[in-house]
């Protein structure tokens, strides 16, 4: 109890190094905790929600929303009344996500005047007309739609895209039936976007104005885009279709073929882009296809492709300076892990897989004198040999030792995190540690609608009911799908 009578600014102190897992646990032990995290807009600032039919929430639910200062929701199935009732409850909301809505549904999204990024994903009915965007053309900054079946005409679809001139960011994923010839018309009209996301399923080889003409008239502007995510992408190309990305510094490709063609594509992109400073690089040619024509200006290197120890040699040579690094072979990490400090000695933030890591070879991680994050990315483990199906979503004791182990021999300087796929689940007052894996349907995706990084999502519980507790449990998860920058799901 003696802690208790701690000053609020040293409480408040503490807070803001939880996660929202946690911030949950406090809020639930006491009425103080509670008090004080809710009075605290700023330790939420982030936090999403996952709601179900909104209007079985009470007050006290949607009261502690908007002491949270809430701006990102996640509304699954819903109906038209559904929006005016988050209207009406959570006015500073401006970004929204929604799932297997219809097309006369969302219809009522005009009602939503702050409303700047928008997200429809796994639609359960063909969009046939995008008429719902018209209202928000001079709000929206940010679009996703993602696993959803367009049947209306191209040019429909490119004339409800093009008023959209706020837009910074837009995501399109679809099935290949949407037969667009060239983006050329969306960068020539949308001159504030930076961002884009594009399936590339249906196309065989780019046209030479896919991406606009290399030479501008007088007094038109160059196409600002700095960030591109090519999904199941196959696709020839030639280095003056890619003359209009001059700015170019992220690219993202998702390779349609696991088995490759015999032509690298991708060396392409990568000598027409010599001043890219991430790459994000999933199936496909091995690494060795095109190491060598990297680019020196890379910081920012992820790789979910067939690679060997010597592939990491010429990628430390072609860019000395790495500072962030994904490694996710397809093969075995156990020999690669060692080499890491001699290869990439400016390295501050990487992604790796632990299992056959031996722990001598981890804990040389410690040589990386920038290093200040290391992400485990396969954060499970099996307790019992003998029972393999049975697998705990947690680090093992083997690898809780090393982490620490680590950080000690760095003075805490290295601090480690698991994927954001790892799950905490909450399903009463407290929440026990994770024992089994929960089925992906139960899951909550963790991400404000269209943001580039991902966020935490906050999901109430199905039996709440008006009159009842505020004191709602989430099912927490952070994934990665649905946001530039990151790996989606592809769709």
């Amino acid at each position: 109890m003696a802690a208790l009578r701690l000053p609020a600014e040293l409480w408040l102190r503490v807070f803001t190094y939880l996660p929202w897992t946690d911030k949950l646990r406090m809020r639930c032990t006491c009425s103080r905790f509670r008090s004080l995290l809710d009075e605290s807009s700023a330790l939420w600032r982030g936090f999403s929600v996952l709601l179900q039919d909104p209007s079985r929430y009470n007050r006290g639910f949607w009261r502690s929303l908007a002491r949270w200062r809430v701006r990102a929701v996640r509304l699954r199935a819903g109906a038209r009344t559904d929006l005016q009732l988050l209207d009406s409850r959570l006015p500073l909301l401006d970004s929204l996500r929604l799932d297997r809505w219809t097309e006369r549904e969302v219809r009522e999204l005009r009602v939503l005047g702050r409303l700047q990024r928008l997200s429809i994903t796994s639609g359960c009915a063909p969009l046939g007309e995008l008429d719902f965007l018209v209202p928000l053309s001079d709000q929206l900054t940010q679009l996703t739609l993602c696993n959803v079946q367009l049947t209306c005409p191209a040019a429909h679809l490119m004339a409800a895209v093009t008023r959209l001139r706020r837009l910074t960011s837009l995501q399109l994923h679809h099935d290949g039936s949407l037969r667009i010839r060239t983006l050329g018309g969306i960068l020539g009209h949308l001159n504030l976007l930076t961002h884009l996301s594009w399936t590339m399923i249906a196309y065989k080889a780019l046209p030479q104005d896919f991406f606009g003409s290399a030479h501008l008239p007088d007094g038109a502007a160059a196409p600002q885009l700095s960030h591109l995510q090519l999904l199941n992408y196959d696709a020839a190309v030639t280095r003056d279709v890619l003359q209009p990305l001059s700015r170019l510094r992220s690219l993202s490709v998702l390779h349609l073929y696991s088995v490759p063609g015999p032509t690298c594509h991708l060396q392409t992109w990568l000598t027409s882009l010599p001043e890219l400073s991430s790459l994000s690089v999933h199936g496909g040619h091995p690494l060795a296809a095109y190491a060598a024509v990297l680019p020196p200006s890379l910081l920012s290197l992820t790789l979910s492709v067939d690679l060997q120890p010597e592939d990491l040699q010429v990628v430390s040579a072609r860019a000395p300076g790495l500072e962030h690094l994904h490694l996710e072979p397809w093969g075995s990490s156990s020999s690669l892990i060692k080499l890491l400090p001699h290869l990439f000695p400016h390295l501050r933030r990487l992604a790796i897989r632990h299992h056959g890591v031996s722990g001598e070879d981890f804990l040389l991680l410690q040589e990386l004198k920038h290093l200040h994050t290391v992400e485990i990315l396969d954060a499970y483990h099996r307790p019992n040999p003998e029972e393999p199906s049975w697998v705990l979503y947690e680090p093992s004791p083997h690898l809780l030792q090393l982490t620490c182990k680590l950080q000690e021999l760095t003075n805490h300087r290295v601090q480690t995190s698991r994927s954001p796929s790892q799950t905490v689940s909450w399903s009463g007052e407290r929440l026990p540690k994770p024992t089994t894996p929960v089925p992906t349907a139960m899951l909550c995706c963790f991400m404000a609608a269209c943001r580039t990084e991902p966020t935490d999502e906050f999901q109430p519980p199905a039996n709440s009911s008006p009159g009842g507790s505020d004191r709602f449990p989430p099912d927490l998860q952070d994934p990665r799908d649905s946001a530039l920058g990151s790996t989606p799901k592809q769709s």
